[in-house]
């Protein structure tokens, strides 16, 4: 998927899990095959699992984003009513595999997709449960680190001239470049709530048509108050992403820049992820869609 991408076999993943972490010996280990993006995981029994990053980057830096994302998880795990990942160690690089990587907790369920619940209104308001706990935290003087989505709206425009560029023989891009130059005219939000960031189906486990769990839980931070609202675009139809909206009681300002925030990431997965996720691929394309659906509400 990607250029740097580094390769982890199930081999040496094992050597690695029983030789740092050797309460995990005799458990059998096992490589998923996922639409993540980030991370090669790698299920350690029944009730864990490991996470290595998949992109190469500078091994200290790796360290403290590890540590930080482990940090970021716990206190996640604490406020979510809905189970997710508690890390329980960073393990070392080693001649196998050049960078750090975590092991966590395993949370049972089935990745969400863009239609497999879109039509529950149970579903969209266990996401209105989640948004709103986490929500609830106290931002304790942090503000927003400025990585990723959840800032200002026009920091994203060179990358998404990019994805308009890549996206010519894919997508309607005319008319979604006049949907990103209203868009992004909207004015930030005066405050900042703690936030996920990344509420997209693959990281939201579901059991039938409830949320069960939910994964990738180490960028939790402050951000935009409209970025998790992502989750509504990504995963209901119109119907239940009323029933989103009106059980938030958000505001015109705050849906359409959720709205906004669903765009600049849709955008990005559609061409990148053409050829080597199609799952995810995919996801861009439904998003947009919805999006395009209500075109005349959000410009």
């Amino acid at each position: 998927m990607h250029s740097d991408q580094i390769a982890i076999k199930v081999t040496h993943a094992s050597d690695l899990i029983y030789d740092q972490f050797p309460q995990f010996r005799g458990e059998k280990i096992v490589a998923l095959d996922t639409a993540g993006t980030v991370n090669a995981i790698f299920r350690i029994g029944s009730k864990y699992a490991a996470r290595f990053p998949l992109q190469m980057m500078d091994p200290v830096e790796c360290t403290k984003l590890l540590e930080a994302e482990a940090k970021a998880s716990a206190e996640f795990n604490e406020c979510c009513p809905f189970s997710s990942p508690n890390p329980i160690g960073v393990g070392r690089q080693s001649s196998a595999y050049p960078l750090p990587w975590l092991v966590q907790t395993w949370i049972e369920g089935h990745p969400a997709t863009p239609n497999g619940q879109s039509s529950s209104s149970a579903f969209a308001l266990d996401l209105v449960r989640l948004i709103t706990s986490l929500r609830a935290v106290e931002l304790n003087g942090r503000t927003f680190d400025g990585q990723g989505r959840g800032g200002n709206l026009p920091d994203h425009d060179n990358w998404m001239e990019v994805c308009f560029s890549r996206s010519q023989h894919l997508l309607d891009v005319e008319r979604l470049r006049r949907m990103w130059a209203s868009l992004r005219e909207l004015r930030s939000p005066k405050y900042e709530v703690m936030s996920h960031k990344v509420l997209i189906p693959a990281n939201l486990l579901v059991r039938g048509e409830r949320l069960v769990g939910v994964l990738d839980t180490g960028g939790f931070g402050p951000a935009d108050p409209s970025l998790d609202l992502v989750a509504g675009w990504h995963l209901s139809d119109r119907e239940n992403r009323a029933i989103f909206r009106e059980a938030l009681q958000i505001d015109d300002l705050e849906w359409r820049r959720g709205a906004a925030w669903a765009f600049l990431q849709a955008m990005g997965l559609v061409w990148y992820y053409k050829e080597t996720n199609p799952i995810m691929s995919g996801l861009g394309r439904s998003t947009i869609s919805r999006l395009l659906e209500d075109h005349y509400d959000l410009v």
